[in-house]
């Protein structure tokens, strides 16, 4: 057990400053009319780590392209000094997931990502079946490296496979090509017995006959979960501003049917918009995004959502990494903070847990959000006129004309009264 080490002055003021935040938040929103909430939702945690060896034409995360190298050792103290930072927001609460997202955190080297998960540890009570999942590129693998992350605690590993093509991998501006990819999932399945796959359809001119390829190859591995994206082009990428010719709507959609129904005949649950998994295999973090769960976010950009007795608040990061260690020296990591505000959180709520195919318990609603379900019971009525929702007592669901047209019925959540 590595000893947790006493917060530096600028730590500790940062620290009460949060702590009493907290405690006039909390006397402030003891209002009649106000959140309720009877119990706080389950918590996770997310790690950022903002480089990568090159930015993808389609990419609009936080990530930015490594310079010769980046200054590991300087952003695993920051990492540590936000989570220090952070904790008398959570204080007493378990962490039920840790996700380390990016950017490429298999860049990270074995001892740090070590160093990082001890400190984790050291400063956080995490539940004992916690699920640890790492993003990682397949031009980043190597054996060694990926035993290492194993033994330091990630038991999950989330693999940006996008295809198996070399022609599209090249097209999508990946840096590996398609034998990397294959060795990366062997490498995976080696050290892992739980891991994702991403894959990419509806790429630049592919066709249905070469995305059933690529998923023949993702399957002949047995992948327990799978995360199947349809390629958007997303403003302020490359991509946005030189659009590649792209399948048509009809092929796009041919393209959908064929991996609900290939999926689900090599036995994975379509069990969330694009989130595919083999049975108890489900993400856990991923869940509790779409149950409306909170989250910590630490390191560069990273977003929280943490909910108390009688508000909800989110927070972000400072974006860039060389701000964000700038500001951490100065105890302001956070760059924005707002309280979601009660006409907002039907909205937020159903954004989240309408992309779950099986939907949620309906008492669901006023567990997360502190609210009545009369509060909504105009827009789930509305919703299951036209047949995009599913309500009774016990559950809310969306349709599978819900599911199709799921940008719809979530905007008819906006701004209720």
């Amino acid at each position: 057990m590595i000893p947790i080490r006493p917060l530096s002055s600028v730590q500790a003021a940062a620290a009460s400053d949060l702590a009493e935040r907290a405690a006039q938040g909390a006397n402030q929103y003891l209002q009649p009319g106000l959140l309720q909430l009877q119990a706080l939702p389950p918590l996770s945690l997310y790690i950022h780590f903002p480089w990568c060896v090159r930015k993808c034409p389609y990419c609009d995360f936080n990530s930015h392209q490594v310079q010769g190298s980046f200054p590991e050792d300087d952003y695993l103290a920051a990492l540590r000094t936000d989570l220090e930072m952070a904790l008398p927001l959570v204080w007493g609460r378990k962490i039920h997931s840790i996700f380390i997202g990016g950017g490429t955190p298999s860049l990270m080297s074995a001892q740090g990502l070590d160093r990082l998960m001890s400190d984790v540890r050291s400063l956080l009570p995490l539940d004992g079946a916690a699920e640890i999942t790492m993003e990682a590129n397949p031009g980043t693998f190597e054996a060694e490296k990926f035993k290492s992350y194993r033994a330091s605690g990630i038991n999950r590993l989330s693999i940006g496979i996008q295809s198996f093509d070399a022609e599209k991998l090249q097209a999508l501006g990946r840096i590996h090509d398609g034998e990397q990819a294959r060795r990366a999932v062997e490498i995976a399945a080696n050290n892992f017995d739980n891991f994702n796959l991403d894959l990419m359809y509806a790429l630049p001119q592919q066709s249905l006959a070469q995305l059933q390829s690529d998923l023949a190859i993702a399957l002949r591995f047995a992948p327990p979960h799978l995360s199947l994206y349809h390629l958007t082009l997303e403003p302020n990428t490359y991509f946005a501003k030189f659009p590649p010719t792209l399948p048509d709507d009809d092929c796009s959609a041919d393209m959908q049917d064929f991996l609900q129904e290939e999926t689900a005949a090599h036995g994975y649950q379509h069990y969330e918009t694009s989130a595919y998994a083999q049975a108890n295999r489900q993400s856990r973090h991923n869940r509790n995004y779409w149950e409306f769960g909170d989250y910590l976010g630490i390191g560069a950009g990273a977003h929280s959502k943490l909910s108390f007795p009688h508000r909800i608040v989110r927070q972000m990061r400072y974006k860039q990494p060389q701000a964000y260690l700038q500001q951490i020296k100065l105890g302001q990591p956070i760059q924005e903070e707002f309280e979601v505000g009660r006409q907002d959180l039907p909205f937020e709520f159903m954004l989240n847990a309408l992309r779950l195919t099986d939907g949620v318990a309906s008492t669901l609603f006023a567990e997360r959000t502190g609210m009545s379900l009369n509060a909504i019971e105009k827009a789930l009525s509305a919703a299951e006129n036209k047949g995009l929702l599913y309500v009774d007592h016990k559950i809310i669901k969306p349709t599978e004309l819900g599911q199709r047209f799921l940008n719809d019925l979530q905007q008819m959540f906006l701004q209720q009264d």
